[in-house]
């Protein structure tokens, strides 16, 4: 289509229209995500019977998420200097002052704490924003479980509304296959196939990080969890070419909560790792920071001392938390990230024509991170089971 149409203006209305599809899929995810996370969440709190329980869980979890971010950020450092993608590279740069578009607002620690307690949860439901929406549903949960049979008849409800918003997810996944053909199309017929030769070096080497990646969390996943790993990554393959397809780790949400509940794992651990992981452990967008970052450095020939690459591996391991539910938000991280360390910010714009092909990897790839830190956290608790009978079992006795 990019080929047989000449026209720019009438190729952008086809990109547009195919988009249409894409975006109504990607709603319905949205529609589904907060009501999903709320109950799911609430019911495994309230389950798990008292606060030691959440706060061993919990501790685990984020000592998982750190440990797995600095893997993914080191990663992409490592093997971001050994190929050099962006030394020698014949394109023409971009100014040093050219426009991005995008916003390069500094890491706040006042508005990222401030950021995650709601104001409102309606408003934060509203807006989809995981984190705050996690925070009012630990409280309410601790707060169920507190009153005990008095909060029996809502910890029904909250449990038949998590069924009900799975069941509404079957239908809506069967709209995927067109919301996968329409993304797709979309986006090579705006770029061209043309465009994945200019990059090649660039695509292949973050790919190839990528693999690796994957490799390491497959790894560790047989190490800690076992052989059945491959059967977990047979039920992760639907959600996983869900969110390569859409570029959209989010819209793989409800598939890969109902993969983690046939491996086995408790849906109060799959219910409070995932909407976690998505804030504080999304490792394909870790590995992009740091590669395309040196890719960009690279590219005006500035030269980053190793000194720096770890200054920049901790800035990144901070920044990189206060930005969920930020659209392109590993954009908004890399152009942060590049005027701390004065590299010029229009060298973003070297990587904007390709973004959605490198989302396509990342966000696939930190949904298998955020699955397998599920999986990790449930075998370290003892819980994981063989399917969905056990794990239900676990949950109603814990």
């Amino acid at each position: 289509m990019n080929r047989l149409i000449a026209d720019p203006a009438a190729l952008v209305t086809i990109t547009d229209d195919l988009s249409i599809l894409t975006d109504m899929f990607l709603r319905l995810i949205k529609m589904i995500i907060a009501p999903l996370v709320f109950a799911t969440l609430v019911a495994g709190v309230a389950h798990m019977g008292d606060t030691a329980a959440l706060g061993r869980i919990g501790g685990r979890t984020i000592g998982w998420f750190i440990l797995a971010s600095l893997v993914s950020l080191t990663l992409g450092l490592i093997v971001v200097n050994i190929l050099k993608p962006g030394v020698g590279l014949n394109l023409r740069l971009p100014a040093a002052s050219a426009a991005t578009g995008v916003s390069t607002a500094a890491f706040s620690l006042h508005d990222f704490f401030t950021h995650i307690v709601p104001a409102s949860v309606v408003d934060a439901m509203a807006k989809n924003d995981i984190l705050p929406i996690v925070i009012f549903a630990l409280f309410f949960g601790v707060g169920l479980a507190a009153i005990g049979e008095a909060g029996a008849p809502i910890l029904k409800g909250v449990e038949a509304l998590s069924a009900v918003m799975l069941k509404v997810t079957g239908y809506v996944m069967r709209f995927a296959p067109v919301a996968v053909f329409a993304a797709a199309s979309s986006a090579v017929a705006k770029q061209g196939i043309g465009i994945l030769a200019t990059f090649g070096f660039f695509i292949i080497g973050f790919y190839i990080a990528i693999a690796i990646l994957l490799a390491l969390l497959f790894g560790v996943s047989w190490l800690i969890v076992g052989p059945s790993t491959k059967r977990l990554f047979g039920y992760l393959r639907e959600p996983f070419l869900v969110a390569f397809t859409t570029a959209s780790s989010e819209s793989a949400f409800p598939r890969t909560l109902e993969a983690l509940e046939r491996f086995g794992v408790p849906e109060r651990v799959a219910g409070f790792v995932l909407p976690l992981g998505y804030s504080f452990n999304l490792d394909g967008t870790m590995l992009y920071c740091t590669f395309a970052t040196m890719f960009i450095a690279q590219a005006y020939g500035i030269d980053i001392s190793i000194g720096q690459q770890v200054v920049m591996l901790l800035v990144l391991m901070v920044t990189s938390k206060g930005v969920a539910g930020v659209p392109r938000a590993s954009l908004v991280v890399i152009a942060s990230t590049l005027s701390f360390f004065h590299i010029p910010e229009g060298g973003l714009l070297l990587i904007l024509a390709v973004d959605h092909f490198l989302d396509m990897g990342r966000s696939a790839t930190s949904v298998i991170g955020n699955a397998v830190a599920a999986s990790v956290v449930a075998k370290w608790e003892g819980v994981l089971g063989d399917g969905p009978i056990p794990v239900v079992t676990v949950a109603r006795e814990a």
